[in-house]
């Protein structure tokens, strides 16, 4: 079974971060990605983007792509949820 969290960001801290609320998904996922909270899938998933644009985006970061078995496990576990395998 899936849930869905959504939190509330305030129409003037968009504003005063120059972001759009695409742009503040993808720097979270970025940030959980380059600390390890998040697989790749995962924050793929949370920024929204095709495996090959957020590929793109953590080279355009200087990010390393860390991709362990525990990670490409959580990436099955993924798939498998979304009916893709």
């Amino acid at each position: 079974m899936s849930t869905t969290v959504s939190f509330e960001i305030p129409r003037e801290v968009l504003r005063a971060s120059r972001m759009t609320e695409d742009d503040l998904r993808r720097e979270l996922a970025l940030h959980l990605f380059e600390e390890e909270k998040l697989s790749f899938g995962k924050a793929r998933a949370l920024a929204e983007m095709s495996v090959w644009d957020f590929q793109k985006l953590l080279g355009s970061r200087g990010l390393p792509v860390h991709y362990d078995a525990e990670s490409y496990e959580n990436d099955r576990e993924t798939l498998t949820w979304l009916g893709r395998i």
